[in-house]
């Protein structure tokens, strides 16, 4: 730590940045008198007093930061108001490794879980070579869910806002993953941000997903050896379908062979699934979820509100499904499980932007518009497995 004289806040700095990268002094104490600097492993530290309300400074310096690299906010320490400007960067430094090898792994586990459960020609324990034969699935899968978070990613950056490239997160369920997030650094700087950042996933996801539905629609469908249907040990894993998938298949007159326990789509129709999925249970308008982001920007604190709602929401969907149309406990847990995560999502908010007017009727509509497709890709009933 180096202290830097008050007076001409010249003192040399041998590494780092000095003060001088950041906003000007006169600036910075039109709503903050400062009466000591410090540099800190990088960062710059200003002591001193708000001259207005602390969130007012924040919304006053913050752009002044942003705009030369710097993430601000205004903490206490030991009684003292503490203005920390943190270097910002918006590129990637070097070869992501954990970003990489989180994928690599990912492509193994939709590999493996694709020739296992989804190409009933496969077997992926007599002969793991078989395995990369379930690339389509593979493909299908991490195309989805990779397209939906670079469009957080290109959106991140084009805000200027510090977000990571995709971390894929390899677990062997029914389709090899358990999706994919992105790392957001630093906070947003407005409205219009927060509303692009979070609404560009879904709809580059969804775009993805059409394209990925079409394709599988036209590939060969799989069938099963009826003798292994009659199996004592036989497990069936029916697939609800969401209403888009359906407009779809009717769209291009392709089967979806639902009476047809020993025909299924391909699986590259599996992974558009996942990715419908996805969409859906992103737009759940709850905390960090990509729903809770772009319903904050839209309505503002009242977000609050809605995301408190909808916990409730999901239990009621998982005892209507349980009482009155007789499903079984396993069937329904999948809106148990996400009621539960909801209610942690709303405990935590979603994010505040800096700058928080109100947002233009363009966004407004193609925020409606997103939710709209995301009821299109909603199922009551997503898995269900028969034994």
């Amino acid at each position: 730590m180096e202290d830097i004289d008050r007076s001409g806040f010249e003192t040399a700095s041998r590494s780092g940045r000095s003060p001088e990268d950041g906003p000007p002094i006169d600036r910075i104490e039109s709503v903050f008198a400062v009466y000591e600097i410090r540099r800190e492993d990088g960062r710059i530290v200003y002591y001193g007093d708000p001259l207005t309300r602390p969130e007012r400074v924040m919304r006053e310096l913050w752009s002044d930061f942003h705009e030369r690299g710097y993430d601000a906010e205004l903490e206490t320490r030991h009684g003292e108001y503490v203005l920390v400007a943190e270097p910002t960067s918006v590129g990637i430094d070097g070869i992501p490794w954990t970003n990489v090898l989180l994928l690599l792994a990912t492509v193994v586990s939709t590999l493996f879980v694709g020739a296992w459960w989804w190409y009933p020609s496969l077997d992926p324990f007599a002969n793991p070579i078989e395995t990369v034969h379930a690339w389509p699935f593979s493909l299908a899968i991490l195309g989805v869910l990779g397209v939906h978070e670079m469009g957080h990613y290109v959106m991140s950056r084009y805000h200027r806002v510090d977000a990571s490239l995709p971390y894929f997160i390899p677990v062997p369920t029914l389709i090899g993953t358990m999706g994919a997030v992105i790392k957001m650094k630093g906070r947003m700087p407005d409205r219009k941000a927060l509303f692009d950042i979070g609404v560009a996933g879904p709809l580059a996801g969804l775009v993805a997903t059409v394209a990925v539905t079409v394709i599988g629609l036209h590939l060969p469908p799989v069938t099963v050896d009826p003798a292994l249907l009659q199996h004592p040990d036989a497990i069936r894993i029916e697939l609800g379908y969401p209403p888009l998938l359906e407009l779809i298949a009717a769209g291009f007159d392709q089967p979806l062979y639902r009476n047809d326990p020993a025909t299924g789509v391909n699986p590259v129709v599996i992974g558009a699934w996942v990715g419908m999925f996805v969409t859906f249970l992103n737009l759940i308008p709850a905390g960090q979820l990509d729903g809770g982001h772009i319903l904050r920007a839209m309505v503002g604190e009242f977000q609050e509100t809605i995301a408190a709602l909808v916990p409730g929401a999901l239990f009621a969907l998982a005892g209507y499904l349980y009482y009155f149309q007789n499903h079984s406990l396993n069937t329904v847990f999948v809106w148990i499980l996400w009621g539960l995560l909801t209610t942690l999502f709303a405990s935590m908010g979603a994010a505040t932007p800096v700058r928080d007017e109100r947002l233009d009727p363009g966004r407004i509509v193609l925020g409606l518009v997103t939710f709209g497709f995301g009821l299109l890709c909603f199922m009551p009933i997503p898995v269900m497995i028969i034994e």
